[in-house]
C-alpha cells in the first residue's frame, strides 16, 4: 500500500492545469467522497499494526499535498484571469488609434507663417495680459480714442492700465523696444475685444500682424510684400489698397483682393463686386518709432495685420465664426486631410 501512496504522491507533484475544470476534476479524484484518499483511509484498518504509523503519516502528507496543489493552482489561474480582465487579451490586434486633426485656425496660421518665413520674417510673441502703454499709448492712440472705451476692451478687475490685449500690435512694440533695425517680424496670437458674438464677430479671435523697419522702406515695398502674400495664400494676383485710418500707421490702407465672380458663392461673399477685404496696412507712424526709441529720421517701416478666422472662413467657405469655438467633432474632422 505504501507503493500505491507513493504513486499517488508522484501524480500530485506532477499535476498541472490550465483550466478551472481540470483542477476540479483533480480535487474530486483525490479529495472527493469516492476519491483516492477516501479509499486509502478505508484500507487503513487492513494494514499490519507495525506499518500503521508509517502508512498513516504517508496518507496525511498525500492529503495535504493534494489540498495545497488545488489551492495553489486555483490562485494561479485566478491571477491570470484577473490580468486578462485588466489588460485584455494581449495576443489580439491593437485597437485602431484615432488620428486627430489640426484646428482650421492652426492650419491657416501655419500657412501664413510659412509664407512670410520664406521672405525673411521671424516670429515674435508677447503676453495676452497687457498694459496700457504697449497696447494703446505707444501705438499713438490718444487717451480718449474710441478703442479705449470699455465696450471694446476687457480690463483686468478695476485697473484701467491692465487689460487683455486687443491686437498683437503690442507685441510689435515690445519687439521694437528690445531689437534694433533692421526688423522684419510677424506676430501671430490670440486677442480679445468686448464685442457681441455673432456669425461674423467674436470676443476672442486670432491675428497675424507684420512689421518691417529699415532705411528707405517705402509704400511700394509694402505693396509688393502684400501682393506676394495674396498670390501664395489665395492664388490671387490682383489687389487694391483703399485709403483708411489707423492711429499707428500713416498713410494707412485697407487691402482688398479680387476674388472673382465665377460662382454663386462668389457673388454672395463679395456682395456682387468680386472684391474682398482681407487686412489693414500702412507705413509706421513716426511717433510709434519714437515711442520705441527708434530714430524716425533714419528709419521708416510698414505694418500690416489680418484676422486668421477671416482668412480661414474665406479659404474653407465657413459661414459662421462661432463654429471655430464650438469644438464640434464633425466640423473638426473635415480638416483631417488638410496639412
Amino acid at each position: 500500500m505504501l507503493e500505491k501512496v507513493a504513486e499517488l504522491q508522484s501524480e500530485v507533484d506532477n499535476f498541472k492545469a490550465s483550466k478551472i475544470e481540470e483542477i476540479e476534476q483533480f480535487r474530486i479524484a483525490f479529495l472527493g467522497k469516492k476519491g483516492h484518499l477516501n479509499d486509502l483511509f478505508s484500507a487503513f484498518k487492513t494494514i499490519a499494526p507495525d506499518q500503521k504509523k508509517e502508512f498513516g503519516k504517508a496518507i496525511n502528507i498525500l492529503k495535504k499535498s493534494a489540498s495545497d496543489k488545488v489551492t495553489l493552482l486555483k490562485a494561479s489561474l485566478e491571477d491570470t484571469l484577473t490580468q486578462k480582465n485588466v489588460y485584455g487579451d494581449l495576443t489580439k490586434p491593437a485597437e485602431p488609434i484615432l488620428i486627430g486633426a489640426n484646428h482650421p485656425i492652426t492650419i491657416v496660421k501655419n500657412k501664413i507663417i510659412d509664407v512670410f518665413n520664406r521672405i525673411g520674417f521671424s516670429i515674435s510673441e508677447g503676453p495676452e495680459i497687457e498694459d496700457d502703454w504697449h497696447n494703446f499709448t505707444a501705438l499713438n492712440l490718444p487717451e480718449h480714442h474710441p478703442a479705449r472705451d470699455m465696450q471694446d476692451t476687457f480690463f483686468i478687475a478695476t485697473n484701467p492700465n491692465i487689460l487683455l490685449r486687443t491686437h498683437t500690435s503690442s507685441v510689435q512694440v515690445r519687439h521694437m523696444e528690445t531689437n534694433t533695425p533692421p526688423i522684419r517680424t510677424i506676430s501671430p496670437g490670440r486677442v480679445f475685444r468686448n464685442e457681441d458674438i455673432s456669425a461674423r464677430s467674436h470676443c476672442i479671435f486670432h491675428q497675424v500682424e507684420g512689421l518691417y523697419i529699415d532705411t528707405d522702406v517705402s509704400f511700394a515695398d509694402l505693396k509688393q510684400t502684400l501682393l506676394y502674400f495674396t498670390k501664395e495664400m489665395f492664388g490671387k494676383s490682383k489687389i487694391r489698397l483703399r485709403p483708411s485710418y489707423f492711429p499707428f500707421t500713416e498713410p494707412s490702407a485697407e487691402v482688398d483682393i479680387y476674388w472673382g465672380l465665377e460662382t454663386e458663392t462668389d457673388y454672395k461673399i463679395t456682395k456682387g463686386t468680386g472684391w474682398l477685404e482681407i487686412m489693414g496696412c500702412g507705413m509706421v507712424d513716426p511717433n510709434v518709432l519714437k515711442n520705441a526709441n527708434i530714430d524716425s529720421e533714419k528709419y521708416t517701416g510698414y505694418a500690416f495685420g489680418m484676422g486668421i478666422e477671416r482668412i480661414a472662413m474665406l479659404l474653407y467657405q465657413i459661414p459662421d465664426i462661432r463654429m471655430f469655438y464650438e469644438n464640434d467633432i464633425r466640423f473638426l474632422n473635415q480638416f483631417k486631410a488638410v496639412l
